[in-house]
């Protein structure tokens, strides 16, 4: 009864707060569905990083250091950006770059949909935050989790625990956050913009060549990001070789489920009341909310901007599917374009968008890292 009065009277209101936070995360992914793959496992998290003397983390007891498992995990996962690469091959495998080979211009789009990204480095800079936690921030506009914690891990990972949060959060909330971007930055009639859609087969050899090409040209135009290119396109070699069916349905599927067990207990290790309970926090999460409205307008915008110069116009709202977010984002610029019109389908322009998007933030944050690292 005395170790349960002391360890009940050790515990801080700020740990109860950060228990506190840990539920909602679990809340959100299990009542939700927002993201559960990782927030319901960072939510337990959460929580267990925040009991004193539980041996989770590293601690001194007696004199005598303790390293705990989840120490013992993030040094080999995160610390060493093992568990965000293997995340990359499966993403890979799972992603269908038909789309975008059908209609290669939507490759303007994945590009120009980064904006946000380096508006909010140069926003981080001016409250403060040094170069390497300004670019940190920026990233989480890609919405895209893995880079997030892949760049972070190496530029700030003092960081790492909101980072994460605010990545993996926006991730889940487009459905919520991409159509009032888009809607402020757009018109009715604009929203009402038709697409005809034609059909082109791709062959075979262009699918197989497609990613081994794009390893060539991000080696070159920014050697930093080949870790993260490199795998996300060797996972999508797997699928589209026709010969490792078996290692692309487990890249898929079995990696996938176990690295993401692992990404979700490891990155929780900042969770803790010291690390995360404080303005920084905030203001980490308010800046990657502005990145990630600023990736989507910014999308926007630049479709605008071709359409002065087209005689067939794009919808302006493919340009917000040039977000990491797959295939979340095309889903959404799909329905908002049959609210405002049934019979508009611009679905497989806003996948080739999207699609396109997912080798933008990785080359955007492969920049980051050369720049800044």
């Amino acid at each position: 009864m005395a170790s349960i009065i002391e360890t009940a009277a050790s515990i801080t209101f700020q740990q109860v707060i950060m228990m506190i936070i840990g539920g909602i995360l679990m809340y959100l992914g299990i009542k939700k569905n927002y993201e559960p793959t990782l927030l319901v496992p960072m939510g337990l998290v959460a929580i267990l990083v925040n009991f004193p003397m539980t041996g989770v983390l590293t601690q001194t007891i007696n004199g005598q250091k303790t390293e705990g498992v989840l120490d013992i995990l993030f040094n080999a996962g995160i610390t060493t950006e093992l568990f965000p690469l293997l995340i990359f091959i499966g993403i890979g495998a799972m992603i269908d770059f038909g789309p975008l080979l059908s209609n290669p211009f939507m490759l303007l789009f994945g590009a120009a949909a980064q904006f946000g990204i380096f508006f909010v480095v140069i926003v981080a800079l001016f409250f403060g935050f040094n170069i390497q936690e300004a670019a940190s921030i920026g990233v989480i506009g890609a919405a895209d989790g893995p880079t997030s914690i892949f760049v972070s891990s190496q530029l700030a990972p003092n960081l790492l625990g909101p980072i994460a949060i605010a990545a993996y959060s926006y991730m889940a909330l487009v459905p919520i956050i991409q159509p009032a971007a888009i809607k402020l930055v757009t018109t009715k009639k604009e929203r009402r913009i038709r697409m005809t859609y034609k059909a082109e087969s791709v062959s075979k050899k262009t699918r197989i060549l497609f990613p081994i090409i794009i390893t060539l040209i991000a080696g070159i135009v920014a050697p930093v990001s080949l870790p993260l290119v490199g795998f996300l396109m060797f996972g999508n070699l797997l699928r589209e070789c026709g010969v490792l069916d078996r290692l692309s349905n487990t890249a898929q599927n079995e990696l996938v489920n176990i690295v993401s067990i692992l990404l979700g207990l490891t990155i929780s290790v900042k969770l803790t009341a010291t690390e995360f309970l404080n303005v920084q926090t905030l203001m980490i999460i308010a800046f990657g909310l502005v990145a990630f409205i600023m990736d989507s307008i910014g999308g926007v915008l630049f479709a605008k901007l071709l359409n002065l110069f087209r005689k067939e116009k794009v919808n302006p709202m493919i340009g917000a599917a040039g977000i990491s977010a797959f295939p979340m984002s095309s889903r959404v610029i799909q329905q908002m374009a049959q609210a405002e019109d049934k019979q508009n389908f611009v679905l497989m322009y806003a996948v080739g968008a999207n699609v396109s998007g997912q080798i933008g933030s990785v080359i955007a944050g492969g920049l980051l890292l050369g720049f800044f690292s």
